[in-house]
This record gives C-alpha cells, sequence and structure tokens, in this order.
C-alpha cells in the first residue's frame, strides 16, 4: 500500500486499538470517579480543543515576534494573546507562558536571577512546601545552597520570626513562598520586609491558590513579590504547564533567559493554545463564581471531617486545599488512599507538618475541591463526599461499605456528567 493512501491526515486513535482502550478507560474512571488531588482539574472542551489542535505541528524558538524559526506569524499571535490574558487577569505587566511546567518556571526564575550555589530560603517540604524549590533530589537542590524554614508547632502555619532569624543568618538570594501543602493565606508584606532587609529577591510560587488570586478571594502577592510562578491547571482549571509572572522591566531578559534557552528549549505551542484557552476562561464572571463555590466548599470539607473524627491541619483552610491527620484513624496516607481509590475516590497521601513517618507512608491526605465543583459540585455534594470518606476511615477494609460507597459515588458522578 502507498503510504499516502493509508489515511495519515484522516484516521484517529481509532488506528491504534491498544492506546485507544487505554484512553477510554482513563475517560470512564473521569467520568465514574471523583477527582480530590489537589493537583489536577477538569479543563473545558475549548481547553481540549486548543491543546489537541494543529499547534502541535509547529516548532519555534525564542520570544514572541524575535523567532529564530520562519513561518511563526500564527505562533505568535497565539503567545501574545496568552501573555496578554496572563497580564490582564493578574494586573501584571509582564509575563513568560512558556514553561513546560511549574517546576520549569520555578527553575527557570532560580537560573536567571541567581549564580549556581547562591543561597535561598525555601519553604521544607515536610511543612508543606514543593520539591522545586530546592528539595535535594532535584536539580534546584543540587545546584543551590538551600536552607529551609517551617512552620509553628502550635499554629502549624509559617513562623515569620523563623523566616527572618534564618534569612538573617543565612542571608538568601532569593526567598521563596508557597508550597504544595499549606492551606493558609500567606503574609507577603511581611516576607517581602524580610527580603529587603537583607537584599534578596521575593519569589512566590502560587500553584496552588492562583485561580483565588485571580479571583480576588486570596491576597496578591505580585504587589510584594519580584517575581511569580505559577502552573496553569490546579485552580486555574486550564492546560497543563507553567508561567512566570513580574512587574519590574528591569528583570525581563534575566527571567526569559532563564526560561529559553537556560531550562527548556522549544515552545510547545499547542501548551500554550490551552493557556490562551484557560485565561480567557479565568477572565470571564463566571470563573470567579467557580472559585468561590470551590473555596467554601473546601471549608465545607473540613468541616465535615473535622465532624467525623480527622484533624484538619491548621484546623481549616483560606484554599481550595485540605490536609488531613489520619493519626486518630491509625491509618497511614498509602493505605487511606487506596481504600478510597476502590471507592471511586481519588486523592493523594501526604506528610504533615512534623510528621514522623515516611513520604511513602506519611500521616495524611491531601484533598482539594477544585475539580468536584469544575463538573459541578457544590456544598452539598461535598458535605456527603466527607462522609463517604469518613465512612471509609473508619473501616477502610471493609469492601461490602466500599463497594456501597462506590456506587454511591457514581450515581452522583452521572448526575454531574463530563465530556
Amino acid at each position: 500500500m502507498n503510504w499516502r493512501q493509508g489515511g495519515y491526515f484522516s484516521a484517529g486513535l481509532e488506528t491504534d486499538p491498544e492506546l485507544f482502550r487505554m484512553i477510554e478507560g482513563e475517560l470512564k474512571r473521569q467520568q465514574n470517579g471523583i477527582e480530590l488531588i489537589a493537583s489536577e482539574n477538569l479543563v473545558s472542551r475549548c481547553v481540549l480543543a486548543a491543546q489537541g489542535s494543529i499547534m502541535t505541528n509547529k516548532t519555534v524558538e525564542g520570544t514572541v515576534f524575535k523567532r529564530y524559526y520562519g513561518g511563526a506569524i500564527y505562533a505568535d499571535e497565539i503567545e501574545a494573546l496568552a501573555i496578554s490574558r496572563a497580564c490582564k487577569l493578574f494586573n501584571c505587566g509582564f509575563a513568560n507562558v512558556q514553561p513546560h511546567s511549574g517546576t520549569n518556571a520555578n527553575a527557570g526564575v532560580l537560573l536567571g536571577l541567581l549564580k549556581l550555589g547562591a543561597p535561598i530560603l525555601s519553604m521544607n517540604i515536610t511543612a508543606g512546601g514543593h520539591i522545586s524549590h530546592g528539595h535535594p533530589a532535584t536539580l534546584t537542590g543540587r545546584d543551590y545552597t538551600v536552607t529551609h524554614y517551617g512552620v509553628s508547632r502550635r499554629t502549624e502555619r509559617v513562623d515569620l520570626d523563623e523566616v527572618r532569624d534564618l534569612a538573617l543568618k543565612t542571608r538568601p538570594r532569593l526567598i521563596i513562598a508557597g508550597g504544595s501543602a499549606y492551606p493558609r493565606k500567606l503574609d507577603f508584606s511581611q516576607l517581602r520586609q524580610i527580603a529587603d532587609e537583607i537584599g534578596a529577591y521575593l519569589m512566590v510560587d502560587m500553584a496552588h491558590f492562583a485561580g483565588l488570586v485571580a479571583a480576588r478571594l486570596y491576597p496578591d502577592p505580585l504587589i510584594y513579590a519580584h517575581v511569580v510562578t505559577t502552573t496553569t491547571y490546579k485552580s486555574l482549571r486550564g492546560a497543563r504547564g507553567g508561567m512566570v509572572l513580574w512587574n519590574d522591566p528591569e528583570l525581563t531578559q534575566q527571567i526569559n533567559q532563564g526560561i529559553f534557552p537556560g531550562v527548556q528549549g522549544s515552545v510547545m505551542l499547542h501548551a500554550i493554545a490551552g493557556k490562551a484557552a484557560c485565561l480567557g476562561e479565568a477572565l470571564r464572571e463566571e470563573f470567579t463564581l467557580y472559585n468561590i463555590e470551590a473555596q467554601r466548599s473546601a471549608v465545607l470539607l473540613a468541616q465535615k471531617l473535622s465532624a467525623g473524627g480527622a484533624r484538619i491541619v491548621t484546623g481549616g483552610t483560606d484554599t481550595t486545599l485540605v490536609l488531613v491527620d489520619l493519626t486518630a484513624f491509625d491509618l497511614t496516607g498509602d493505605t487511606a488512599a487506596q481504600a478510597l481509590e476502590l471507592a471511586g475516590l481519588a486523592v493523594n497521601k501526604n506528610l504533615i507538618p512534623f510528621d514522623q513517618r515516611s513520604p511513602e507512608r506519611p500521616s495524611g491526605l491531601r484533598l482539594s475541591t477544585n475539580a468536584g465543583v469544575a463538573r459541578g459540585f457544590g456544598e452539598r455534594e461535598f458535605a456527603t463526599i466527607g462522609g463517604w470518606i469518613i465512612r471509609i476511615l473508619h473501616n477502610p477494609s471493609d469492601l461490602g461499605e466500599i463497594e456501597n460507597i462506590r456506587n454511591e459515588v457514581s450515581e452522583l458522578c452521572a448526575a454531574f456528567p463530563i465530556y
């Protein structure tokens, strides 16, 4: 057969039955189960179409309108659109939408602003920080001299006195605020004062609360931080990838060069198109209403779990994230997560502050309302979900109870269909 007659430009996934089966399986899993993982969300058809578009065929390198490759007229327009929407959404002067991930955004900023080996100060992963903020297993941990701050044992919130003491002692060139499992508001004003006192940059990673910032439901880090990084999924409800935002024009060249050619090469234009789509959606009033509901539902979920005997780290949440201590149930996070998944509730195990257990078998669970609210759930549905979680935490080995809850989960999902 002539290869040109093989349907190369017309045939779809049906030509690869093995892969088609796997993707269909994942679709059914998402349709019939409830996502409670804080790093996940459900995107719109518009974002799916943009990210799955023919922009995947085009390769460009460099900044907008200064490409190394030709044929970039529409690539430039799309990236410029994403940049303008990001700046409008977050009321900032500059944006780089090229990072393939939040980790790439963080690594690019550090490479652009700092010399290798420079001291940095960031939140410890055991206190809710992120591995890309200097964990020893990552490039940022290997390339820089990292000191970590934690949280107060009494309040489980960032101890600003400790941050200042460590900053004065270690004289970091950059202080990082934000993390992956910290459910409370951060005092960006005080953090900037500490940074200014020692002549350091302040970087805020707002990946887990960016949607709340955009909706004006969380303090705006761009008022105080020299640079802000984020992912474009999670609470932004969009395409997978990262983004960097800033206001000082003198940082522009350093940040852009830190991303390209610093930590990555050509632009993933299909992802840029998806980012442009989700940023456009985030500029609509509906997005603010979505985040209001997600925040309210998280508060209610925390209350429901607490009433059922679970200890909520910090006593509650200011975001869409809830961190649960399982000590009262004599359970590890991995055991609880496995039992919940059997019931159609996808969560992730997580360390809690001052955890005596290992990351593989931690004492906590991290939950989020982002994806549930995206499919239409509200406080009523999350009250029900909280009840299911408590039932399973009390009886994680009761397969009959788990099956009953699995059926109830399926009924709820059927009432709120996706795709």
